[in-house]
């Protein structure tokens, strides 16, 4: 059960007998055994071993299958369609950089407009909720396209916001996420980091536990609750000597790391499973979520540690 993204809740990363309800099935997916062998007289058996010798030759002289050509999930295939999914996000994400600063004027720019990224937050909230329970169906490129566009617009957005309060903060942030991406995909491509049953339940009672807490400090920033005085509220708040923010935001950061392992995991799983290709683009939506919540959180560490000096 793939606890760490809703994303990934769909058979097809799950259940590897899942497949057997794809189009064409374990057969297609290259997934059914061979067939009992039957007893030969020596002449046809000199001719069977000529026809396979033939066939052998022919596939190592053919170039190999792709996504394309099998229409099954492939790790290539889906790193492909999360780049797309990034450049979508780019896109946009200048949009809301410009459309916060109000325009190409940089003389406006000490008085940024939240819009952009409020428009972006609830736009990919609403979509990203329809991708999740709508995939399980059919998966919906557009949709997802749509959501990376919000996204773009909410990350573009949010980080003019930040950039012309604290110059250089954003170019900090991206680094780092850029390096903890990296680090951690590096690690899982070895070997030398691998999901594990114990550690996900750990995760995710540590995520409701996040997820508690920032909706109580979104409450009492809402309702102006004198303990959560500060701009990000309880996060401004310190605890011997340490900003609260700066704590949790580096568990909340380890936390973002580890999904992103199960969310490798999971696209891995989906293709043992032989599901079809189109749920590529479910395997990117799933890493981009995790990463944009990755930025997010090192911008607001970042945001506290320079908002302390």
């Amino acid at each position: 059960m793939a606890l760490n993204n809703p994303a990934f809740s769909n058979p097809a990363f799950q259940d590897p007998k899942a497949v057997q309800t794809y189009p064409g099935g374990r057969q297609a997916a290259g997934l059914t055994p061979p067939p009992a062998p039957t007893q030969l007289s020596a002449t046809q058996a000199a001719a069977t071993d000529a026809a396979a010798q033939a066939r052998l030759e022919g596939m190592y002289a053919a170039p190999a299958a792709g996504a394309i050509e099998t229409d099954r999930m492939t790790v290539e295939d889906t790193v492909w369609k999360t780049v797309g999914l990034f450049a979508i996000l780019l896109v946009t994400a200048a949009v809301g950089w410009v459309w916060t600063l109000g325009g190409l004027d940089a003389s406006r720019a000490a008085e940024p407009s939240i819009l952009p990224w409020i428009i972006g937050a609830l736009g990919g909230f609403v979509l990203s909720m329809v991708v999740i329970f709508t995939s399980r169906k059919k998966v919906r490129p557009a949709l997802i396209f749509a959501y990376a566009a919000f996204e773009g617009l909410f990350v573009g957005g949010i980080s003019a916001f930040f950039e012309v309060i604290w110059s250089g903060i954003v170019f900090q942030a991206t680094l780092a996420t850029f390096s903890v991406v990296g680090v951690t995909l590096a690690l899982f491509a070895s070997g030398k980091i691998r999901a594990s049953a114990k550690a996900t339940k750990i995760f995710l009672i540590a995520m409701v536990g996040y997820l508690v807490f920032s909706l109580i400090n979104v409450g009492l920033m809402m309702f102006n609750a004198p303990i959560a005085g500060g701009a990000f509220g309880l996060l401004s708040q310190e605890f011997m000597g340490i900003p609260l923010g700066l704590i949790i935001g580096v568990l909340v950061v380890i936390m973002a790391a580890y999904s992103l392992v199960l969310d490798f995991d999971q696209i891995q799983q989906g293709v043992r499973n032989g599901a079809p290709r189109q749920f590529g683009w479910v395997g990117a939506f799933g890493i981009m979520v995790t990463v944009v919540w990755l930025y997010v959180e090192i911008l607001r560490i970042l945001a506290i540690l320079r908002g302390s000096e």
